[in-house]
């Protein structure tokens, strides 16, 4: 047959269009062999790409220790959980590597994860899906669990291994110490970051720098034999040992732990230091949280002791002593009218807490053991405005401590007005913070130098064991003298001996206890006003011992508890000041003196009884009698009668006759201060310790107006002038 030009011709242009194609995909074939790209990209690296793999080697993220070298916090292995669902991955049918039976599976992992069976079910029944996770449930999953949950021999099923944050301790410390959690950037790297504490503010520190590792895989990723690695190590992060003792937090977290379950009080915080060199040893508040669950961390995140300002109350009065002493203002036996102060151009007075009844007339010391306002009113007079407020910035208030933790306060000094300078001496207005308070009272205990608190002992490295960072103690400021430091201590130990004193509750058996109890005012956010009710208060209690050489500060604080009628706001505090204070003398091998005993005795009244049947009663009450006076019948008696003493404290009973004193040499601050008060006496006091010597003489008649001058020294001071003053051997 003869063919059609018009088949010729559309068979031209169809040998003609493959003729072309074909030309165009050799042009095309040939430029990528010799160039080697196609679309502008290598194809030998995006080939590199698809069979070299790389992972991320995570860097070890720092301990943290206490001072001791025990862990505090640390990285440990957890795993998640994860489900290849793709049957591409099998190779043998045999020994399957992907989910055969979802719901068999589902059945299988139910008991080990926190979600319900259905739930684990439609995970693992999604087409299309290479492989799924378990969310919260299935992330963090200890070793023991892993194995497990292995041993079922599931099919399909593996795991990720990752570095965890583990806290050991559970809820302690843990707003000092923070917390850490992975964090996943845009790119899906996931990392370690601190976020609270100690894990946020040394964050550079503690996290180190990540390595990585690259190898050759076959097409389902597994490592070639034979192949080459590729390894850059990480960096682990750099350790850090902490000043906190997990002995002594262990004691407060307990204390606070029974405070909290008893009194359920809306805030709580407590701080034990060292006065020596400034290092916190325990801090703790409620509410608290678990680093590890973060159980509890929506109740309060903030790190109160560090954060929080507040009106200190009656604990403020120990600074205001201080400066009143140092200034040579304070006589502990002058005397004058308790009760009221009236600020000029103020129709309010200040009062005294027992309304303003106030005691009558009574001397300072004993207006500082009953905390009385207007006793510290009236000191504020004899100090001066501008010389107070310059022992307020040298105390340190108003400025932060910078002890190196995140959003520390700094407190406000309202000091502005007359009544308002009235008011800080005693502790209203003006706004400190926790940890303030610990550094100035450091001034106190040790002997004038005030320590800066710190929380950080030293950064190490892991690997070498070198110190990198080492804390030393800093003296933070010198506000009063040394005599002054000690003189205040024995004032302060008498608020907790003394049977007018508010801080009875706090002593503690074997052990000479000083310091200062406070109920500060709150204010009502809604009304501006101070809030009132038994219980609206911030009841506190800062106390140091031994008082004659102080290991130890203890400063607790509780806020509103929850008080029975017979309860007063002292209760709670005492109940974790006594025990975290004499369990932490203990630990720290500081032996009680034998002689010093917390036997309850209660005094008979003398009054009217001739002197030797008086003498007879009191020792047979457990009390050694000391008369002051020539008389044959008791005028007076000190301490009162049904006052509570320490088993073989004096009692100083004044006869009828003229006015005598004892011989004195060898008694203590206090029991000198008895004769005097008894005897009407204005008394000066020269050193500190016990008494060596004194002006008037023994049995000697001594009219009121005569000074009493009794000289004091320390054992120390003793020894040393007995060597002095000992002859030179003959030759």
């Amino acid at each position: 047959m003869k063919k059609r030009p018009s088949m010729n011709i559309g068979a031209a242009i169809l040998f003609g269009f493959f003729g072309l194609l074909f030309f165009v995909l050799m042009v095309r074939f040939v430029t990528i062999q010799v160039t080697g790209e196609a679309e502008g990209k290598v194809l030998a690296s995006q080939a590199a790409k698809k069979y070299i793999k790389s992972q991320i080697l995570e860097a070890h993220r720092g301990t943290i220790f206490d001072g001791k070298g025990e862990v505090i916090a640390e990285d440990t292995s957890a795993y998640t959980l994860v489900a290849i669902l793709n049957p591409s991955i099998t190779s043998d049918p045999k020994k399957p590597k992907h989910v055969t039976d979802p719901r068999k599976t589902a059945k299988a992992l139910a008991p080990y994860l926190d979600m319900e069976e259905s739930k684990i079910y439609d995970r693992l029944n999604q087409d299309g899906k290479y492989q799924v996770e378990f969310g919260s449930a299935g992330r963090d999953l200890s070793h023991q669990m892993m194995l497990e949950i292995k041993e079922e021999n599931i099919p399909g099923i593996t795991f990720r291994k990752e570095a965890k944050r583990f806290y050991p301790n559970g809820s302690f410390a843990s707003h000092l110490i923070g917390f850490a959690q992975k964090t996943t950037a845009d790119n899906g790297d996931s990392k370690t970051v601190g976020k609270m504490g100690v894990e946020a503010s040394f964050d550079d520190v503690l996290s180190g720098k990540d390595g990585s590792v690259e190898y050759k895989s076959d097409v389902w990723g597994y490592l070639l034999p034979n192949a080459d690695e590729h390894v850059t190590a990480p960096q682990d992060g750099d350790d850090i040992y902490l000043t906190i003792d997990k002995k002594i937090q262990t004691f407060l977290e307990e204390a606070m732990n029974e405070v909290q379950k008893k009194y359920k009080p809306k805030k709580m915080f407590a701080i034990v230091s060292d006065p020596k060199t400034g290092k916190i040893l325990a801090m703790s508040q409620r509410p608290t949280f678990h680093p590890d669950s973060r159980e509890g961390l929506l109740d309060n995140w903030t790190n109160i002791i560090v954060e929080d300002t507040y009106e200190p109350g009656s604990t403020m009065k120990s600074f205001s002593l201080a400066a009143a002493v140092n200034e040579g203002k304070f006589n502990p036996n002058e005397l004058y009218e308790s009760g009221k102060y009236y600020v000029e151009n103020v129709p309010n007075p200040i009062r005294d807490h027992n309304g303003g009844e106030g005691w009558g007339t009574i001397s300072y010391l004993e207006g500082v053991q009953r905390s009385s306002n207007v006793a510290f009113a009236n000191l504020l007079d004899k100090i001066g405005f501008k010389k107070y407020e310059d022992y307020l910035h040298e105390f340190g208030f108003g400025k932060a401590t910078d002890v190196g933790l995140p959003n520390e306060a700094s407190g406000s000094i309202l000091y502005h007005y007359p009544i308002e300078k009235y008011t800080t001496i005693f502790g209203q207005g003006t706004t400190v913070t926790p940890l303030q308070m610990i550094q100035a009272e450091s001034a106190i205990a040790n002997n004038g130098e005030m320590m800066k608190p710190y929380v950080i002992s030293k950064i190490v490295d892991p690997n070498s064991k070198e110190v990198i960072k080492e804390t030393k103690p800093e003296v933070a400021g010198k506000p009063i003298s040394k005599e002054t430091a000690e003189k205040t201590r024995e004032y302060l130990e008498t608020t907790v001996t003394s049977e007018d004193g508010t801080g009875t509750r706090f002593a503690i058996e074997g052990y000479r206890v000083g310091g200062k109890s406070g109920s500060g005012q709150i204010p009502d956010p809604e009304t501006g006003q101070y809030m009132r009710g038994k219980e609206n208060y911030l009841f506190s209690f800062m106390g140091m011992a031994p008082i004659e050489d102080p290991e130890l500060i203890v400063y607790v604080g509780v806020q509103q508890p929850e008080l029975e009628n017979s309860e007063i706001g002292s209760d709670p505090v005492s109940a974790i000041f006594r025990p975290v204070m004499q369990n932490s003398l203990k630990y720290l091998n500081i032996k009680p003196q034998e002689k010093v005993s917390l036997k309850k005795l209660t005094l008979p009244d003398t009054k009217e009884m001739s002197i030797e049947e008086a003498k007879k009663a009191l020792e047979a009450a457990g009390a050694a009698p000391v008369v002051v006076g020539n008389g044959s019948k008791v005028e007076k008696q000190l301490p009162q009668a049904g006052s509570d003493i320490l088993q073989g404290e004096r009692v100083v009973i004044k006869s009828d006759g003229d006015t005598t004193i004892p011989d004195m040499k060898g008694w203590s601050v206090r029991d000198v201060f008895k004769v005097a008060n008894l005897a009407g006496l204005k008394i000066n006091m020269v050193g500190n310790g016990y008494a060596v010597s004194q002006n008037i003489q023994p049995g000697v008649p001594v009219g009121k107006e005569e000074p009493l001058v009794v000289n004091f020294s320390t054992p120390e001071e003793q020894v040393q002038q007995d060597e002095n003053t000992e002859e030179p051997p003959l030759n």
